[in-house]
């Protein structure tokens, strides 16, 4: 048989095969709009909403249009007191889940820096001594960092650290050679590598390192010099929340380089910040060497500075707002089904005016999110739409959830998974949206395709459906080098063309950087859809004109093939462990444990939100819940911590780490892998 046969044979049956199987299952709306969805976008992208950063009114308008879309197509509220509401605005209030969210920081009322020498001055007049005392306003001289502890330190002496940098990796340690604690520690912010973001100490550039290396160390209190000479310049000066490390421990505070300047001449250190930190740049080009060696410069050692005394006092106000999900239910068909839910999500939030998470050269411009992720979220709306007119209707129940705070850390969708409206042991698969409107090339990624045996074959009878050709009626000529199949409702399917299939990348796992892993982490069958990454990536011209609006509709005509596939199906997809689609790759760990680390708020331990199967975490009997409070001798209040301790581990040592499981605190002992 030739292969021109051997090909057309296996058209006739692989089309006749997907016509019925396929086609005559289908419902009669799948037509989705890619007007619809450039008109959803490019509001919800505009500069109205302000970049809809989690807890500001941007974010809030977009998540009451969310809600006016849900109510305008007939979906029922998640909200337990679903009553009849008097007016619009109350009918939107009950589609949103309201969660509690850290907006920002400001200084409270008692802020104090004082410096004290402790050199006696004879006053004007010759009569008795005096000290003189520097006051340093705050606000103006120095400002405490959004992670600061807010507490007092009295009378403590100085101690200049240079950078404040513990480097174990490359033998390279600050604080080595001087005891500082006790001592408030005064380091420059940066490094000694300038603004080279690929040096040698470029992951040390993060002030929160800093801080937990001074509370390693045992100091009561850390004093960061500014880099910019005018203070308003320096992104320091700026009091900002960071939602990661909302206490750090000890009170962390940013000085001006004037003031840091009267603060060591006052020490008797220097007469010139500039001459010291380039000489101290010098010097630390030589150590690094030195290190490498296992030397040490002995210049470069903590210099105590006992004649002067400092009192400092932060003072921070954190700011609590509350943010929302938006849910709407399609209630399912079937008597018995309908307790079962599908849940389909995307995240609406995005940056706002930039700061965290940004990767914008300056701050204060809006970024749009249109990709990321408007494209989603307008998606969901397109899905609701066509899922809440479909005949005949589902038969299980569809909630559709707006997530609100995943650029912060997943916190929506921790939220529901918390707080579902639909018992999780209820919901049988959970899709995610996150990036969409970007597609190239027909290339399209699909994650945790490994969290259900069906997911596979559903993908492919999905895709292999975007390629065909199927004419308006039964009255159609089929085509002159292919066969003519009759499909559903006399529709004839009479081609197939490759070119509108997407080229698929699919990955197993169901971990990963945006909502499904929340649902994943609790055991749910989970299915990512993304478009990929690009240079307008978290910046402010990731705009509304930019999206690939008709493949947008593909992929959602795509996800709704699968949703109806899941639906039909009297069992539900099979939950299973899916490989990991990396091995833990991180630059500059040498250690792989294979947590998943819940980045929340946290000042109280650090929750696990998952762990891997096989991995070093699990093989020491770490569990999804635990809380970890110690880990290699280190103490571990949030993310940053455990990351500063994971970078002292070894591949192959044996370490101890305490956790809390509930109400018992226990202690195992783990050994961590090499990263591959």
């Amino acid at each position: 048989m030739n292969f021109k046969l051997r090909q057309s044979s296996f058209f006739v049956l692989l089309v006749g095969t997907i016509s019925v199987a396929v086609l005559s299952q289908q419902p009669s709306q799948l037509t989705t709009s890619a007007e619809r969805l450039r008109l959803h976008i490019t509001y919800l992208a505009s500069e109205a909403l302000e970049g809809r950063r989690t807890g500001t009114p941007g974010a809030d308008n977009a998540a009451q249009f969310i809600a006016r879309e849900f109510v305008r197509l007939g979906l029922k509220s998640g909200s337990p007191s679903a009553r009849a509401s008097r007016t619009r605005g109350e009918a939107q209030s009950r589609f949103l889940q309201r969660f509690p969210y850290i907006a920002g920081v400001e200084l409270g009322k008692n802020n104090v820096m004082q410096l004290i020498p402790q050199t006696a001055i004879q006053p004007a007049g010759g009569a008795g001594t005096a000290t003189a005392v520097l006051d340093f306003r705050a606000g103006n001289d120095w400002v405490p960092v959004g992670f600061s502890s807010s507490a007092r330190v009295v009378d403590a002496p100085l101690a200049f650290v240079n950078y404040g940098i513990t480097a174990p990796e490359l033998n390279y340690d600050d604080y080595a050679g001087s005891q500082v604690a006790g001592y408030i520690a005064v380091v420059f912010s940066g490094t000694p590598d300038g603004d080279n973001p690929h040096g040698t100490f470029a992951r040390y550039e993060d002030l929160r390192f800093k801080a937990i290396a001074a509370r390693n160390a045992g100091a009561k209190g850390l004093i960061v010099i500014e880099r910019e000479v005018n203070s308003k310049d320096d992104p320091l000066s700026r009091l900002r929340y960071d939602r990661n490390t909302s206490d750090v421990g000890l009170p962390v505070v940013a000085v001006s380089r004037q003031g840091a300047e009267r603060i060591l001449q006052a020490s008797g250190l220097v007469n010139s910040i500039s001459e010291l930190e380039n000489a101290l740049r010098e010097m630390t080009a030589t150590a690094t060497k030195l290190g490498r060696t296992g030397g040490r410069d002995k210049a470069l050692e903590p210099r105590l500075l006992d004649s002067v005394k400092v009192t400092l006092q932060a003072d921070v106000i954190r700011r609590e707002v509350a943010a929302a999900n938006v849910i709407g239910i399609l209630e399912g068909s079937d008597p018995n089904l309908k307790t079962e839910a599908i849940v389909i999500g995307a995240h609406y939030d995005h940056l706002g005016r930039g700061g965290a998470g940004s990767l914008a050269q300056r701050e204060g411009d809006v970024h749009h999110g249109a990709d990321d992720n408007a494209s989603g979220t307008a998606g969901l709306i397109e899905l609701a739409r066509i899922l809440s007119t479909q005949r005949p209707k589902p038969r299980r129940t569809i909630v559709f959830v707006a997530f609100s705070g995943e650029e912060e850390g997943l916190l929506g969708s921790k939220y529901y998974v918390d707080q579902p409206v639909i018992p999780l042991a209820n919901t049988v698969a959970m899709i995610n949206m996150d990036m969409i409107g970007r597609m190239k090339d027909r290339k399209l990624v699909i994650g945790g395709v490994g969290t259900a045996p069906e997911w596979q074959a559903m993908i492919e009878r999905a895709n292999l459906v975007q390629g065909l050709t199927v004419s308006a009626g039964s009255t159609a000529h089929p085509s002159s080098s292919l066969p003519m199949v009759v499909g559903a409702n006399d529709r004839m399917v009479d081609g197939k063309d490759l070119t509108k299939e997407f080229l698929l990348t699919l990955n197993e796992d169901g971990f990963g950087p945006s909502d499904h892993s929340s649902f994943y982490a609790k055991q749910i069958p989970v299915l990512f859809f993304w478009t990929g990454t690009h240079v307008d990536y978290h910046k402010p011209s990731d705009t509304a004109e930019k999206i690939n609006y008709d493949d947008e509709a593909r992929i959602l005509a795509m996800v709704a093939r699968i949703v109806h596939d899941i639906d039909a199906s009297d069992k539900r997809p099979t939950y299973q462990v899916a490989k990991s689609a990396a091995t833990g790759r991180s630059i500059g760990f040498r250690v792989y444990l294979g947590t998943i680390p819940n980045y929340a708020d946290s000042s109280d331990g650090l929750l696990l939100d998952g762990v891997r199967d096989d991995s070093p975490a699990a093989q020491a009997g770490l569990k999804a819940g635990d809380r970890i409070l110690k880990m290699a001798g280190r103490v571990v209040r949030n993310v940053y911590d455990y990351t500063s301790a994971l970078g002292e581990m070894k591949a192959g040592e044996e370490y101890e780490v305490e956790i809390m499981r509930g109400s018992e605190r226990l202690k195992l002992k783990l050994t961590p892998a090499a990263r591959k």
